[in-house]
């Protein structure tokens, strides 16, 4: 039996083989521009085994070979990769061209096949997503609306670390905290207030909270990977991610059973008019899609949201949103502690602003220009996917004289975009939020696509809907854990020290090992105890 598995194996191989070489070859007949220039593949699997753990790192690497703009085959799949701000915007200054997404397994496997707003194709379904996402979510008045949740779980996180340091000199101890999992804790908290009106992660209940962290951790794994099913469809029955991801689909499903039907009994006790009732307004983002079934929301076809479409969209905003801003969070804290005078200065800032009797708001967030300049600077390094999410070319078009084939993929390298020596002469690999402040060479650049040096947020329509919370709550943990804090690494450790080196778990940018500090509390004792 295995001999004949083995034999069809090979057979199915060669098949494969024969039909790419056939394929390209009749493409290379039709056309009339060369592909862009790249890197040679295998036969059959391009450059599959080449990408390695960290492929921002390795299109970077091959840009100063051949080019910033990449032409990679995966299996039968043509891949280009722009890796400078320039070709970048070429390709994306007006993006219908690459306007929707190529199929992918975690989308369909996970995304309950493609319902949710990151990979929902462009049309009258995406935009109704978007409108309530831009109305109803991430708009300044629900921002400001739900502001309340976000300074409740900061504050808690802030009196446990204070009250956990004070316990240690008392006992003459370190303190040591692991910032990843407290800040992910704080976030996860923060974003499920917001979209299901609940907190989510319980300390007396740590099991659950390591569950739901890993089953958020192997979603953006998953559905951030090179799946060689998505390069040689004639696999696709023999791909062993396929379970991992139905499995994984199926527990964030029971999950958000239990939470909409919570929500419909409690909605189905009240009256009065939706969306205003005073009971249920601003609640949570889950509410307001329950009620919104009710009316039509699409103008264009009068199509109303399904279970489906609204548990997807949770599932992609919780997931999204939770991983990026605890990492981005954790990436930041890194820096100052890795640069310690940037830190005495951002404290400095903070205490003239805010003082030393209360905590951060949202509010003070707009009158600290380093602390923005900041996290600008921890964007740029340190974006929450290194490469975007991919797009696929729906005609095709041309740039630099090279064609791009109608059916390729593009996968933007935003972590070498944020260090083009072509924009960014000035030390690109240092962090230096000076960069951004008045008087730097890169003041007023904004984060919202149109720099096209600095898109960790993506660019044109398909850019991150969360971008405004994302930045909002980004910004909160950073001056919150500055402000709150003296930070020292364990051991004596110097910090400029600190190993900073990164890895890759499919869609995120993850520290290769978790900060491990020493907070010290550095506000009066009464900035600790108003919960």
């Amino acid at each position: 039996m295995a001999l004949l598995l083995l034999i069809f194996t090979i057979l199915l191989t060669s098949l494969f083989l024969l039909g790419a070489v056939a394929f390209q070859s009749l493409s290379s007949r039709r056309h009339r521009l060369p592909l862009p220039p790249g890197p040679k593949g295998w036969p059959l699997l391009g450059f599959l085994p080449k990408l390695g753990p960290n492929p921002h790192q390795i299109f970077h690497r091959l840009s100063k070979i051949h080019g910033p703009l990449l032409h990679l085959r995966f299996g039968v799949v043509d891949v280009v990769v722009p890796c400078s701000a320039a070709v970048a915007e070429k390709l994306l200054r007006n993006d219908m061209k690459f306007i929707n997404r190529p199929k992918n397994s975690g989308a369909e496997h996970v995304a309950y096949n493609y319902q949710d707003i990151g990979f929902l194709p462009y049309g009258p379904r995406w935009r109704m997503q978007r409108k309530l996402c831009s109305l109803h979510l991430f708009s300044s008045k629900a921002l400001d609306d739900f502001q309340d949740g976000r300074r409740t779980e900061f504050t808690r996180l802030v009196c446990r670390l204070a009250a956990q340091s004070v316990k240690a000199d008392r006992n003459k101890e370190e303190a040591v905290v692991d910032i990843s999992r407290e800040v992910a804790a704080c976030v996860g908290n923060s974003l499920s207030m917001l979209l299901l009106g609940r907190r989510v992660f319980d300390q007396d209940r740590p099991e659950v909270e390591e569950e739901l962290r890993s089953m958020v951790m192997e979603l953006m794994a998953l559905t951030g990977s090179f799946c060689i099913a998505d390069f040689l469809p004639g696999l696709r029955w023999f791909d062993p991610q396929a379970s991992r991801m139905k499995k994984l689909n199926r527990k964030f499903d029971e999950f958000l059973n239990i939470f909409i039907a919570e929500h419909r009994a409690a909605l189905a006790e009240t009256t009065g008019p939706l969306i205003t009732n005073s009971a249920v307004a601003n609640k949570d983002l889950l509410t307001v899609m329950l009620q919104l079934q009710e009316i039509n929301v699409d103008d264009e076809e009068g199509a109303k949201l399904t279970d489906i479409e609204i548990k997807a969209l949770l599932l992609g905003l919780y997931a999204a949103g939770s991983d990026s801003n605890s990492i981005l969070a954790e990436w930041a804290l890194a820096e100052l502690i890795r640069n310690p005078i940037i830190l005495q200065r951002a404290q400095a800032e903070l205490d003239s602003v805010v003082g030393g009797d209360r905590l951060v708001s949202e509010s003070d967030l707009p009158n600290l220009p380093l602390l923005q300049a900041i996290v600008k600077e921890t964007l740029r390094l340190h974006p929450p996917a290194p490469i975007s999410l991919p797009r696929v070319a729906v005609e095709d078009c041309q740039v630099d004289g090279y064609l791009i084939p109608r059916g390729t993929t593009l996968l933007l390298n935003i972590w070498a975009i944020g260090r083009d020596p072509t924009v960014w002469p000035d030390d690109p690999l240092d962090f230096r939020p000076d960069r951004f402040l008045p008087g730097g060479l890169h003041e007023g650049v904004d984060l919202k696509g149109s720099h096209f040096g600095l898109l960790p947020f993506g660019t044109g329509r398909r850019m991150c809907v969360g971008m405004n919370l994302g930045l909002r709550m980004l910004s909160l943990m950073t001056a919150t854990m500055a402000h709150s804090f003296d930070w020292h690494l364990p051991n004596g450790q110097k910090s400029e020290t600190l190993d900073m080196e990164e890895k890759s778990n499919g869609l995120s940018l993850l520290r290769a090992k978790p900060l491990l500090a020493r907070p010290v509390p550095r506000l009066r004792p009464e900035a600790y105890s108003k919960l």
